[in-house]
């Protein structure tokens, strides 16, 4: 139901283009209408006004920042079959450099990959994936110019072969077949639907040797559900192609033999409404990790002759339980080697993840069991890139709010652990002078929220100003980890928080089924209760607290200012998907059907009514709103330019207070901001002095005017 707007009295973007005949501002919507420039433009020049008196300080942030990390640096080897991989990245480089040499001729290495030089002259230039043949010969790689994630895939071939452009406007995603010879190789890809939804796999015979030409593309399996994304990978062993389509909450697997990838798809798993697998293989058996037992996932195995006479004859099949079921622990990978698996395990108590390594003999008897110790907890404990089936050693990568990553390579014969590379880390703030925390909040439902803090250590005894971070969506954990960006802000005396709230997956399964559909609400109790507990217990002061949210997050955030604004001085919300509803309600937007089974489907009259409760661009009143920084991307196409820009103006025209309400709409980017990784620090130095000033700390000479070019902070602030 559309509501009366009051029409803006002041001189800002919202004001001079406001429309009584279309106060939702949908309008916005048309990206090729010159008043939607224009809108984008008056509104990025007012945020700039603004914002001038602050230059120095986020100069001062990002040279503080550039100071702390090692720009030239060189990364970590991975040996394949035949050559030695790393990438290097010179200090005043965007991008990197991507080299090789000879297994044991480190002396006779070479570049075959400058993304500087193909990135030169380009606004935006971001790679979605790169696939080596499997003579390591060729490369195929796509990318994207626009910030659009529509891609182009080209080939070349290794060190210094001229780039061969192959297809335009595909999905990101590669995987070549085992079948190359000396003429050709099979590659995969996927392409879209009008929505931009992966809808098919296609393979394409690209031609290798002299004289040969490309084959035509020829789909191989195509999805017509419209929640259903399509995907695809290849197994450790290298026998299998697996092609999976997937809702939010339902799953499907196909196979197809790497060696012979023009043979019809067979499906190992079929959809069944709610349950969700996925499928590894070793020699002689399938790996099936599913939650048909039950929410928090179990692992079965199969003879894998025995599951694929099943799967051709769509007879039952014989999958027996080798990790059962838990109440108290979320099972949620596993990847195959030669010797057995390894498993990443979440406990719910803990909200922590664990690596634990099963080797197995041919009757899938454990020979060893052992979970990998942690460096510390809380902490995130990842198994990096292991491409090798048969390997020999693992590269673990490590790291804490307070611990940056370090990359420790386990050897599996005797277990011993070398580190290889930690990240460096330069400056007066140093892990030693860091601490960290976790609190637990109470909700208002009584659950228990997890809640990490991490702030200077001869800070940790009193109240500070806080940075609360929130996204709570689809599952994805907030798992620790270390920034060196947000040493600025530490060192200036600002905690950092994060609320673990229902909707991610910190404390497994439960956790992020609670906070989905018409348990949503939860996530908004839980990040307010989060803020109220960093007050009560004496970690945050309650008039210095900044909320900041992105994507998802930002729909948290928004909803959470819309609904208690005096709870927070600030809020950042960058890229902000706070539309929802109309989003919702538009099956022609990239993402929408996706996340029927996220939100819900508002073509269901209650459905539309629980997220209109919720969505912030309906939720804006007429209220003391705190100071509010929002960014969009013109080329974003998960949450559209014009979601952020409604909110603005929406929050704009019912702002009672004094307090600013700013819009920067990124002319040349997509969702994930900008390409190159200094035009990146830039904007978060830039958002930094925001967060700085709004908690009272952007003190100085550079800074004193800008409480005279912008409106004095409202009551919330002080």
């Amino acid at each position: 139901m559309n509501k009366a707007q009051p029409e803006p009295t002041d001189a800002s973007p919202a004001a001079r283009y406001f429309r009584p005949d279309a106060p939702d501002w949908h309008w916005l919507e048309d990206s090729a209408s010159p008043a939607t420039r224009d809108f984008l433009e008056a509104a990025n020049a007012e945020h700039a006004a603004w914002f001038a008196p602050l230059a120095p300080l986020a100069e001062s942030l990002y040279q503080g920042h550039l100071a702390r990390r090692e720009l030239a640096s060189t990364g970590i080897e991975t040996a394949l079959d035949h050559f030695t991989f790393y990438t290097t990245v010179e200090a005043d480089a965007d991008y990197p450099r991507f080299w090789r040499y000879p297994n044991g001729k480190p002396d006779a290495r070479e570049c075959f990959f400058d993304l500087p030089a193909r990135a030169a002259g380009r606004d935006f230039f971001d790679i979605g994936d790169m696939a080596l043949t499997p003579d390591e010969r060729w490369l195929a790689w796509t990318e994207d110019t626009r910030g659009d994630e529509r891609y182009a895939l080209w080939l070349k071939r290794l060190p210094d072969g001229k780039p061969r452009a192959l297809l335009d406007d595909i999905g990101p995603a590669l995987c070549w077949a085992e079948d190359q010879t000396a003429q050709s190789a099979t590659l995969l890809f996927t392409r879209f639907d009008a929505t931009q939804r992966p809808d098919s796999v296609w393979h394409l015979p690209v031609a290798l040797g002299e004289g040969a030409k490309d084959g035509a593309a020829r789909l191989v399996w195509q999805e017509s559900d419209p929640e259903f994304w399509i995907g695809m990978d290849k197994t450790r062993s290298r026998r299998w192609l697996m092609l999976e389509s997937a809702s939010k909450d339902t799953s499907e697997t196909w196979l197809v033999p790497a060696g012979d990838p023009a043979t019809s798809p067979i499906c190992l798993h079929r959809r069944k409404a709610g349950v969700e697998a996925s499928l590894d293989h070793r020699p002689g058996f399938f790996y099936c990790l599913h939650n048909r037992a039950g929410a928090h996932f179990q692992l079965d195995v199969i003879d894998e002759g025995c599951a694929l006479a099943a799967a051709r004859s769509s007879a039952p099949a014989d999958w027996r339980p080798l990790v059962s079921h838990r109440e108290n622990a979320t099972l949620e990978g596993v990847d195959a080697f030669a010797w057995g698996l390894m498993l990443a395990e979440r406990d719910h108590d803990r909200a922590q993840v664990t690596l634990r390594r099963l080797v197995l003999d041919r009757a899938h008897a454990a020979i060893l069991d052992e979970t990998l110790a942690l460096p510390e907890t809380p902490c995130s404990q990842l198994l990096e890139d292991a491409p090798h089936f048969d390997a020999k050693t693992l590269t673990l990568r490590e790291e804490s709010f307070i611990r940056p990553p370090r990359w420790v390579e386990l050897d599996l014969a005797s277990g011993t652990r070398r580190v290889i590379k930690t990240l460096p880390l330069y400056g007066d703030l140093q892990p030693a002078q860091l601490a960290s925390r976790r609190i637990w909040a109470q909700s208002a439902d009584g659950e228990s929220v997890p809640v990490s803090v991490v702030m200077r250590a001869d800070l940790a005894d009193r109240p500070l100003p806080t940075l609360l971070y929130g996204y709570g969506a689809y599952g994805d954990p907030q798992d620790p980890w270390f920034s060196i960006t947000r040493l600025e802000l530490l060192q200036r005396g600002v905690a950092f928080a994060v609320a673990h709230v229902r909707g991610g997956g910190e404390r497994g399964e439960p956790w992020y089924l609670h906070g989905k559909m018409a348990h949503k609400e939860n996530s908004f109790a839980d990040f307010l209760a989060a803020r109220d507990a960093l007050v009560a217990q004496g970690l945050s002061r309650p008039k210095n607290i900044v909320a900041y949210g992105a994507s998802a997050g930002g729909m948290l955030v928004g909803t959470c200012v819309n609904r208690a604004p005096e709870a927070f001085c600030a809020a950042v919300l960058d890229v902000p998907f706070v539309d929802v509803l109309r989003t919702m309600q538009n099956p022609e937007l990239p993402l929408t059907t996706a996340e029927y089974s996220e939100w819900g489907n508002p073509d269901e009259p209650e459905v539309a009514a629980r997220i209109g409760g919720y969505s912030p661009v309906d939720t804006v009143t007429s209220q003391v709103y705190p100071a509010l920084w929002i960014e969009g991307s013109w080329f974003d196409t998960r949450v559209a330019y014009w979601e952020p820009a409604k909110y603005y103006a929406k929050v704009k025209q019912h702002q009672q207070g004094d307090a600013p309400v700013l819009l920067y709409t990124d002319m040349q980017s997509g969702h994930g901001g900008a390409s190159g990784r200094f035009k990146a620090w830039r904007d978060a130095a830039r958002q930094d002095a925001f967060i700085l000033w709004a908690l009272g700390l952007a003190e100085g000479p550079e800074v004193q005017s800008a409480g005279k070019s912008a409106p004095p902070t409202s009551a919330a602030r002080q």
